[in-house]
């Protein structure tokens, strides 16, 4: 389309072919001046590594007026706090930096800096959709990215990209694929962006793995403070004769509960339609601020990465909370940030061990992961194994992506609960999607 405007929506990455960026001068790669920059030490722990100890850093915007993920580095907080009082990182005591992006290229490009001053081993369990400012001087320095969000497509793409989930290409597929044998007709709600762009491949590539038709591709603003038209239209596509209840998929970042305020007052009249999701576009704080059982998200099927937040492969992450971070209310442990976030330190802390009494480096880490250390998560996730061949996926764009299995929720009773046992690989599934 031309002329159309390039929206950064939360949770809604580009789906292109990535452009190799230029790497950085050493002269541009300066720290970020002050806090007051977004960036500094969390408390008690002071940068570098002459000490012994290993120094990385973990960022997110929060306080902004856009997207706000303060549970991550407050779960790398509190994960160095535990970490250390239980003896550190094969005996060494781990030194978290943290930094805000604002939400702003700008401040993401600051945290990289900064990042490569203090001579960080790695950047560990963070969201920025800014991944354009970051990478390069990330790259300048060798610097790894250990378990991004999924936020960005070069998440899949760069070498030095390290990530323990499928993002939104997983999810949106493994939806897809469930819904085929649930649902009848199937409709889309998403962004008129570029990046909006890209979601209609990916659940379509689900749908047609299980035999169903494509969804009907409704396009909206993702910025709108209301979504009444746009919900009527999407009820009425998905109530077609098929026999089978209808199911709408709003898939509009941050804007997805503003779409389902219309949504629930619109469905008196389709009671059949259903709504499914992805995790990220809601979770349960969002299902029991709508209502719980008798909001609109009662039935639906909603796909994640990792298993619910009820299960018990999720306890060592609980207790660990409750031991060094009781009454810190920005961490929730049923946000998928911040199990993002406990998954990216697990993996960092099995690579260090990996090491044994060697140099801890950005270097060292960074060979480790490239010579395909396998990383064990609890059962939180498959095992995961990266390497510079890894290229199940190299030809849909996705060569980084490593771990393609989701986890398939239903919201019973109010309550966000597993709706079939297990993982569920989407790698066969997106390598016959179209990403072009």
């Amino acid at each position: 389309m031309t002329g159309r405007r390039r929206n950064r929506s939360t949770f809604l990455p580009t789906f292109t072919r990535p452009v190799r960026a230029t790497v950085m001068s050493a002269a541009a790669l300066g720290a970020c001046a002050s806090l007051l920059a977004g960036c500094g030490v969390i408390p008690g722990t002071t940068a570098g590594s002459g000490d012994g100890s290993i120094t990385v850093m973990t960022w997110a915007p929060w306080d902004t007026n856009a997207t706000n993920k303060p549970g991550m580095p407050a779960m790398a907080t509190a994960y160095a706090k535990w970490i250390n009082k239980h003896g550190g990182i094969n005996g060494r005591k781990l030194k978290v930096l943290t930094c805000n992006d604002h939400n702003t290229s700008v401040s993401a490009a600051k945290c990289a800096r900064e990042a490569v001053q203090e001579n960080v081993v790695a950047v560990v369990g963070s969201y920025s959709e800014f991944s354009d400012s970051y990478f390069a001087p990330l790259e300048g320095a060798g610097i790894p990215y250990i378990g991004g969000y999924g936020v960005t497509t070069d998440e899949f793409t760069r070498a030095l990209s390290y990530p323990v989930n499928g993002g939104q290409p997983a999810l949106l597929a493994g939806l897809g694929k469930e819904l085929a044998s649930t649902c009848g007709p199937v409709t889309l709600v998403r962004p008129d962006s570029i990046a909006g762009d890209d979601l209609p491949p990916l659940l379509n590539a689900g749908l047609s793995a299980g035999g169903h038709a494509a969804a009907t591709d409704q396009l909206a603003a993702d910025d709108a403070t209301e979504y009444a038209a746009q919900s009527a239209r999407a009820l009425k596509s998905a109530s077609g004769g098929s026999g089978k209840e209808g199911c709408v998929v709003p898939s509009l970042g941050d804007r997805t509960d503003t779409f389902m305020d219309s949504f629930r007052r619109d469905r008196q009249d389709y009671p059949a339609v259903h709504a499914a999701t992805v995790l990220g576009s809601v979770d349960q704080t969002e299902i029991n601020s709508t209502g719980g059982q008798s909001g609109p998200y009662e039935g639906s099927y909603i796909t994640g990465w990792y298993p619910v937040a009820g299960d018990a492969r999720w306890d060592p992450m609980k207790k660990a909370i409750n031991e060094v971070a009781f009454g810190d209310n920005r961490i929730d442990p049923a946000d998928a940030g911040v199990e993002t976030t406990w998954i990216a330190y697990t993996a960092f802390k099995t690579v260090v061990n990996s090491l044994g009494s060697g140099d801890i480096t950005a270097d060292t880490v960074r060979r480790a992961l490239d010579d395909g250390v396998k990383v064990t998560t609890g059962g939180l996730t498959p095992t995961l194994q990266w390497s510079p061949r890894d290229d199940n996926l190299a030809s849909v764009g996705l060569a980084r992506l490593v771990n393609a299995a989701v986890t398939l929720q239903i919201v019973r009773k109010g309550v966000l609960v597993s709706a079939k046992k297990g993982f569920f690989d989407m790698t066969r599934t997106l390598d016959g999607a179209n990403l072009d």
